[in-house]
């Protein structure tokens, strides 16, 4: 293996979508603690769940479309600071959401609107196309989860296998046995919403450090590693 192993979470939200804290308090947080690579994932919703929210006087707490391109830019921009100041990459990233049919998909470095209405197989194609990397978010239900209803694509796994280039088999507190019996290609994040969820299931992977390498790292899944991080504890 060349280059370094890096520290990493690819799924993080901030308050452009549900997360409670601003885009420049998260990349403050995980420079200071020595994160290598990170993506910031705000939620888009689909038009369905969208309309629905907002017919039960309910916030989507999403990016809508029209927004959607001054939220890459500030990305872009903020990408620029966390690596002058913390040597540590930022990727743009989104959550798919459609909550109308059940599935979400992270999308990583993606550089133009993506419909969360469209087809599973059909956003991967998107993102693929853009130069982007697919990953099955919390695809099962884990342990302190009895909640989660979002099951679509691992109800559907055999067929959506060959789409993705990870699934998640760690998601903050979760760990998904599945995932790694069925031997898919893995990642581990912390799915980040407020600060104490820092202290979570995150990646490790070794690559050089640079935005296309993470990205060929991840899809071969061959230098790739889950740690707990815990407060206190850098590697």
């Amino acid at each position: 293996m060349n280059g370094q192993w890096l520290l990493s979470d690819f799924h993080i939200h901030t308050q452009f979508s549900d997360g409670s804290l601003g885009l420049n308090e998260v990349v403050n947080l995980y420079g200071n603690n020595s994160f290598s690579a990170i993506s910031i994932t705000d939620h888009i919703l689909d038009q369905q769940a969208f309309e629905f929210c907002l017919q039960n006087e309910q916030n989507p707490m999403v990016i809508s479309k029209v927004d959607f391109n001054d939220y890459l830019h500030t990305l872009w921009r903020e990408a620029r600071r966390a690596w002058e100041e913390f040597g540590m990459l930022l990727i743009p990233g989104v959550e798919i959401t459609n909550n109308t049919n059940g599935y979400h998909i992270l999308a990583i470095d993606i550089k133009e609107y993506i419909e969360p209405g469209l087809p599973v197989e059909e956003i991967v194609d998107r993102t693929h196309a853009q130069g982007g990397i697919a990953i099955a978010p919390h695809p099962h239900r884990g342990p302190l989860d009895g909640t989660r209803q979002l099951m679509y694509l691992w109800n559907h796994h055999a067929k959506f296998k060959p789409l993705f280039d990870a699934w998640e088999v760690a998601n903050r507190d979760d760990l998904f046995n599945v995932v790694g019996l069925k031997k898919f290609n893995y990642i581990a994040n912390s799915d980040f919403h407020e600060k104490r969820h820092l202290y979570s299931w995150k990646t490790i992977i070794g690559c050089d450090k640079n935005v296309e390498a993470v990205k060929q790292a991840l899809r071969k899944n061959d230098a790739v590693s889950i740690y707990l991080f815990r407060e206190g504890k850098v590697l």
